[in-house]
């Protein structure tokens, strides 16, 4: 079996733990896998992972991406339409997609699962071109993460610092997006400051985030919190500390495999849009929809369903 392995150097475990290009050598090598590791920054790992299918016929067996979900999704959505699989090893802070797919969390883990060869097709969400393996959302998270980043880099703050500072920061001045969207043949205009969308189910709490129900159903759940009040976003941050915030009364929601937003707004012709922890500035509609089953995973396989 022979792979490239793309890490990005930026890593929350790479940088930390001493997981270093010639220790992943050394995994791979130890579980029998010839594998050619590169450490590269964040925007690079999307270029050289063209590259590396570019040469075609049977060059590599898997793309392996090492990093947090959002280097995941940034190859992965180079990935996904071909016939060579995504290897992940969960080098990042919080690494939901591994998780969702019962990969293990230590490196020597991981590496055994890819060089086990197992291959699963999972879906992959797409807006405007735009992939992601996990969630987008719009509204005031987007700006949230924007200044937590900018907090992290040029104040040297830690992440869950940062994003408090952040949530403190921003929320008082965002403001609520009024929104056509298309769903189910019917056109609904609706004023709000979240919309959260999940590729396949999630539940909506902080000390589950990340927890799917499944991978593979060819469906996105959109999430609308029903009133752009301020007060409103601060109650369910604390009702998803302790349960599933969707499950309230004050989300709408749907489950389609297509659906599309368009902006009210004339004062402001892009939109933020936060897509597994990027942010990207993306001109309406936005075109939400699911690639199902377009993404080969070496994952383990998954638990039997009820008899």
């Amino acid at each position: 079996m022979r792979v490239i392995v793309l890490m990005n150097r930026a890593a929350g475990t790479a940088g930390g733990e001493g997981v270093s290009a010639a220790t992943v050598e050394a995994a791979f090598r130890a579980a029998g896998v010839d594998a050619t590791v590169e450490t590269l920054e964040g925007d690079a790992m999307k270029t050289r992972a063209r590259a590396a299918l570019g040469k075609g016929g049977d060059a590599i067996d898997a793309v392996v991406a090492g990093g947090g979900d959002g280097s995941i999704s940034c190859v992965a959505g180079v990935v996904a339409g071909t016939p060579t699989p995504l290897g992940v090893l969960p080098l990042g802070t919080l690494n939901h997609f591994a998780k969702d797919l019962g990969i293990p969390a230590d490196l020597e883990g991981a590496v055994r699962t890819i060089a086990a060869g197992h291959v699963r097709a999972l879906d992959i969400g797409e807006v405007n071109g735009e992939t992601f393996i996990n969630t987008s959302s719009l509204g005031f998270y987007p700006p949230v993460v924007q200044e937590r980043d900018r907090q992290r880099k040029h104040l040297g703050r830690g992440k869950w610092t940062a994003a408090l500072s952040a949530l403190v920061k921003v929320l008082p001045k965002v403001h609520a997006l009024r929104l056509a969207i298309t769903v189910d043949g019917q056109t609904l205009h609706r004023t709000t400051r979240l919309v959260f969308v999940g590729n396949n189910e999630y539940r909506m709490s902080l000390f589950t985030q990340g927890e799917r129900k499944g991978v593979d159903s060819g469906l996105l759940y959109l999430y609308l919190v029903k009133r752009p009040s301020r007060l409103l976003l601060l109650r369910l941050a604390l009702r998803a500390l302790f349960s599933d915030a969707g499950s309230t009364e004050d989300f709408e929601s749907f489950c389609v495999p297509c659906f599309t937003i368009e902006n009210r707004s004339k004062k402001e012709r892009k939109i933020l849009v936060f897509l597994d922890g990027e942010v990207k500035s993306l001109v309406p509609p936005l075109l939400y929809r699911v690639r199902a089953r377009d993404l080969l995973v070496l994952a383990p396989e998954p638990p039997p369903g009820p008899s």
